[in-house]
């Protein structure tokens, strides 16, 4: 039986990115993906929103993805685009980068770090105890762990198995999704009428991606090429030609979430944790902003750095994120209805939305610029993710971004640090003495008072300010995030 300190069941995005997170940290972790390559599944997502491309660029991955993609100042919202280069972040536009290509840069990186990747399996069956899980597989063996990470979809197996509720609503429609080829060109974008939402968007190669809304909630056997064409005929009036389909499915707007996100050695991320409407399509970017969440805490627990409580902050900080992620999806699929009591909402919105704070505020809470972790009460920066500043260091001018490649934590100290000790933490965390002259502003908030010394965690989130009310507390962040202190 070969055994590994972490094993991921599932390599998408977010089983990758976590794994990643946890080969930064020295941990020994495989992934387990049914799939004998990420290249043989579809496009399925279609690109990053601007934190996910932050937490990138806090790993020094960012520049492998926008040389991929293409970049776009605009986002949707109603049937209308709306600008977000304004929005205070280096990222201030959405990548359009299909979710195969987002996978097998991941699954590059991975593997220059080291990980174990289990190509043509999936976990079949897991049993824990006090010291670890014995996982089955359909091939290959079993393998032990210390701990399991379910990220392995909506359907999730881990999740099940783990015995993990999974509460929520029921669908109300269902979608088919297809890559297609034509032999007319087709009505290129998205098409909104009262039979729904449907798009039809340009592929490489003469090919085309066809999202077409059934109208009811269709269950049983999967998709094939002709209903497809009955689909295009009832919407369009025409099938285009239709020849060819391949990676033909069919999704719904249910929406449910984990009631819990750990089960003693078993944990979810992703679509395991979460599933909804792919509208606004946010899944992706907060199954990655689950897994950098989640990969520095696993890893000091299992290193021993930190007691196992530490886990219990995944649940706390992440399942608000994701029962607001439910919340805002159920509100597009809504506000995307065409009976006019719908309409005059949608249009009172619109409206509404031409207030640019009000435009900020809403592409921050659907980028996840936005996300406040309740770390209790003191500076607006607290709880928050960390600005990629210019600042000045003894080694010169860089970004704050740059000091977490490593996915290690950084005391920033912009005033007089004699009053600051770190001693005992010296081994984990690194001290930066640093200026900035700048504007500080948050993306939902503006302009804030800058700090006179900021802690940051691995995934870029603020866990201690010093400003002019006081420095107190240090200590504490220190112990509660990394740990007790090492003496001297």
């Amino acid at each position: 039986m070969r055994e590994h300190t972490v094993v991921i069941a599932g390599g998408g995005p977010t089983g990758l990115m976590l794994a990643g997170e946890l080969a930064l940290a020295n941990v020994d972790v495989a992934v387990v993906e049914r799939r004998v390559s990420q290249d043989l599944d579809g496009l399925r997502a279609g690109g990053l929103h601007i934190r996910t491309i932050e937490v990138l660029d806090q790993r020094g991955i960012a520049g492998r993805f926008i040389s991929q993609g293409r970049t776009v100042r605009s986002a949707p919202f109603a049937g209308k685009a709306f600008d977000i280069g304004d929005l205070p972040t280096r990222h201030s536009y959405f990548l359009v980068l299909w979710q195969v290509h987002i996978e097998r840069i991941l699954s590059e990186w991975i593997r220059e770090l080291g990980v174990s990747i289990y190509g043509g399996s999936e976990v079949t069956s897991f049993k824990q105890d006090d010291a670890g899980v014995e996982i089955q597989r359909s091939e290959g063996g079993a393998l032990r762990a210390k701990y399991l990470v379910g990220c392995d979809g909506g359907r999730s197996l881990i999740r099940k198995k783990a015995g993990i509720e999974f509460p929520g609503w029921e669908p109300s429609t269902s979608y088919l999704i297809a890559e297609v080829e034509m032999a007319e060109e087709p009505e290129w974008g998205i098409r909104r009428s009262e039979k729904g939402i449907n798009a039809i968007a340009k592929l490489e190669g003469g090919r085309a991606r066809v999202v077409l809304n059934e109208g009811q909630v269709v269950r049983g056997s999967e998709p094939v090429l002709e209903d497809l064409r009955q689909a295009l005929i009832g919407l369009y009036g025409t099938d285009y030609g239709l020849r060819s389909a391949t990676n033909v499915s069919r999704f719904t707007d249910m929406a449910r979430q984990a009631a819990r996100y750990r089960d003693r050695r078993v944990l979810l991320a992703g679509d395991a944790a979460h599933v909804h409407s792919p509208v606004g399509g946010q899944g992706l970017n907060i199954g990655v902003q689950d897994a950098v969440n989640l990969g520095w805490k696993l890893a000091q627990v299992v290193r021993g750095i930190s007691p196992e409580s530490l886990l219990d902050t995944y649940q706390a900080e992440r399942h608000p994120v994701g029962a607001r992620l439910l919340r805002n999806t159920m509100a597009l699929t809504a506000i995307e209805r065409s009976d006019d009591r719908i309409s005059a909402l949608r249009e009172m919105i619109l409206e509404l939305m031409g207030n640019a704070e009000v435009r900020k505020r809403y592409f921050a809470m659907i980028s996840g610029l936005d996300v406040h972790y309740d770390l209790g009460e003191g500076h607006p920066l607290l709880g928050r993710r960390m600005p990629d500043l210019d600042v000045t260091t003894a080694c010169g001018s860089l970004r704050v971004f740059t000091l977490l490649h490593d996915g290690k934590p950084v005391l920033l100290n912009f005033g007089d640090g004699d009053s600051l000790d770190i001693d005992g933490w010296g081994d984990r965390v690194r001290w930066i003495e640093a200026k900035y002259e700048g504007v500080w502003e948050l993306p939902a908030m503006g302009p804030i008072p800058g700090p006179a010394a900021v802690l940051v965690r691995p995934d870029g989130y603020v866990a201690w300010v010093a400003d002019e009310h006081g420095r107190a507390g240090l200590a504490e962040s220190l112990r509660k995030w990394f740990g007790r202190p090492v003496a001297a």
